[in-house]
């Protein structure tokens, strides 16, 4: 597989995208490994397909992600390798923009770490972590963890900690946070990338009036305003 750029942090909404979600041993990328990987895709807002397996880290899972997740050793026996399961997966969401909750910190992590060690490349697509769209339209939420958001829109949250019924419950979110989106500002995005991290500027009011930011935020600051930086 050819080297490429990493994949971009969006803002906002797209009506064709993949969502997807994984379960892991631990917190670790580096010392920790996958047990599953799901992935719904979606056209013009709609779940047209649906991807899942479980995935046989190598290793035994502690009993902490277990209680997490519930899946257990005996469930990975006979399940595929990650190289194997990374590969379906590569090829079930194509070149499609991402979306998923807290991917940016989490799971990203974890797909660049398995993309570097077996195939000494970065995940290129571009995403969205539904995770910063809750903070920046569902200020009156307290907490923005997934069941919350879930609670907030009355979706089921039946089945969470399990990688296909967190893609789902996030792509019923999401499209709700689209509309809400839509709604308050239907140009959130100027159109440009960052120059200095390539992330999406997006429009953000301060002291001083609206302006553009990078939506990767707070890991950089850039900003601009109209006609020149500053």
């Amino acid at each position: 597989m050819e080297e490429q750029k990493q994949g971009t942090r969006l803002s906002g909404y797209r009506p064709d995208y993949v969502v997807f979600d994984l379960e892991t041993t631990g917190l670790s990328p580096v010392s920790d490994g996958i047990i599953e990987i799901s992935a719904v895709k979606v056209e013009n807002g709609k779940v047209t397909d649906s991807f899942s397996t479980l995935v046989n880290p190598g290793r035994r899972i502690p009993a902490a992600a277990t209680r997490v997740n519930g899946i257990t050793d005996q469930m990975v026996k006979d399940a595929p390798g990650l190289k194997e399961a990374l590969d379906q997966f590569l090829s079930f969401i194509g070149d499609q923009v991402l979306v998923g909750h807290n991917i940016h910190s989490f799971d990203m992590g974890f797909l660049n770490h398995a993309m570097e060690e077996l195939y000494k490349t970065r995940l290129g697509n571009d995403y969205i972590d539904t995770l910063y769209m809750a903070r920046s339209c569902l200020k009156g939420v307290c907490r923005h963890r997934l069941v919350d958001l879930a609670a907030y829109f009355n979706i089921s949250t039946e089945g969470a900690h399990r990688a296909l019924n967190d893609c789902i419950m996030n792509q019923k979110c999401y499209e709700k946070m689209g509309k809400l989106m839509e709604t308050a500002n239907p140009k959130p995005g100027s159109g440009e990338k960052c120059p200095r991290c390539g992330g999406e500027l997006v429009k953000r009011s301060g002291r001083f009036g609206w302006f553009y930011g990078c939506s990767s935020f707070p890991n950089c600051r850039y900003t601009k305003n109209i006609g020149k930086e500053i």
